[in-house]
């Protein structure tokens, strides 16, 4: 009897056991299926985040592709002035200066900053030759000039159009690295959050690149007169 006794004891125990293992692989399995779940996700978050960051890069390089065209046209008229096309050509000399990496979206806020304020520069030289460009009536009617003008600002609201996206990637990319418990699971395999391009005055709109010219500016509205 007795024998009998600490068998059944024994199968009670292995019993018991298998059923505490069952419970552990359970919870082990949820554990994993988590990590995995969420491990996928921020890599996913992760490689838009990139994606979007290639869009901006398209972009900017598109515009550094039609300065040398706009430049040599814009020489081709009479006494251009010369200070003027020399500053967007060091501006855009200097957009190549500033190295980072146009396929993986960059960790480093400075790196950001820089980059962001070399093509601010190369922004603000072109907004002037444009201007200037107002002075020379040949330019305003030289077909290649106009073709030249209209590629460009279409390509300064791609501009303003990506860097919306990339910041809306970045933007969830970083909650999902931030929120909890995906936090522990960012910082376990390296995720870190990415920065944001920074809002300037005026990013709101692109840069006025095209010019009505011959047009009249619109009278301003009179004040309104108070009653008397």
């Amino acid at each position: 009897m007795a024998a009998n006794h600490i068998v059944d004891l024994m199968n009670k125990f292995a019993i018991g056991c298998g059923g505490v293992l069952v419970i552990v692989l359970f919870f082990a399995f949820v554990v994993g299926l988590f990590f995995w779940g969420s491990y996928n996700r921020l890599v996913t978050l992760d490689q838009t985040v990139n994606k979007k960051w290639g869009d901006v890069q398209s972009v900017y390089q598109r515009r550094a592709d039609l300065i040398p065209n706009l430049v040599n046209t814009v020489q081709g008229a009479a006494n251009f002035e010369k200070s003027t096309v020399v500053e967007v050509t060091n501006a855009r000399a200097s957009v190549g200066q500033v190295k980072i990496d146009p396929n993986k979206a960059p960790t480093d806020p400075a790196q950001l900053e820089q980059f962001q304020a070399a093509q601010g520069a190369l922004s603000n030289a072109l907004s002037r030759l444009l201007v200037v460009v107002e002075r020379y009536p040949e330019l305003k009617s030289n077909q290649n000039f106009l073709g030249l003008q209209a590629q460009l600002e279409g390509t300064e609201n791609r501009i303003s159009v990506e860097r919306n996206n990339f910041n809306t990637a970045v933007q969830d990319f970083n909650t999902a690295v931030r929120r909890f418990p995906t936090n522990m699971i960012a910082g376990m395999f390296g995720f870190s959050p990415r920065p944001f391009f920074a809002a300037q005055p005026g990013a709101e709109r692109a840069p006025a690149v095209n010019f009505n010219f011959g047009t009249p500016a619109p009278a301003a509205s009179p004040a309104p007169t108070g009653s008397p």
